[in-house]
């Protein structure tokens, strides 16, 4: 499974690869949150991972132009995933139209149980 990680912050670039630390996953890294849309076409993205705060963008907007380019058919149906900072954070998710969300620190059976069920839900669409 390919998955693309929107992050600039070195413990969660870490934290997301040890979390998903099996051969299934193919993880692609960037830290420009105005190439992720471009990255998840060229990657082919199964599901993409924002930080909720990336360089001078917030993850909202970068989940925002994900939707808007599978909208438009510019890329594949790719669900999201934001990592948010607290709890309360998760209304931002929502609005951002993200699939999921994850508070860091996040555990690794979490984020491995979320990419399944939104990979399972893409597919079945």
């Amino acid at each position: 499974m390919r998955i693309l990680l929107v992050a600039d912050e070195d413990w969660v670039v870490e934290d997301v690869e040890a979390s998903l630390a099996e051969s299934r996953f193919e993880i692609t890294t960037s830290d420009d949150p105005h190439a992720a849309v471009e990255a998840c076409g060229e990657t082919g993205a199964d599901v993409a991972i924002v930080d909720l705060q990336v360089a001078s963008m917030g993850g909202m907007a970068v989940i925002r132009r994900i939707r808007a380019a599978v909208d438009a058919k510019v890329i594949p149906p790719t669900p999201t995933i934001l990592l948010l900072d607290r709890g309360a954070d998760r209304f931002i998710a929502k609005r951002a139209g993200a699939d999921g969300s994850l508070r860091k620190p996040f555990g690794a059976f979490d984020l491995r149980s979320l990419i399944d069920e939104l990979a399972a839900a893409t597919s079945e669409a």
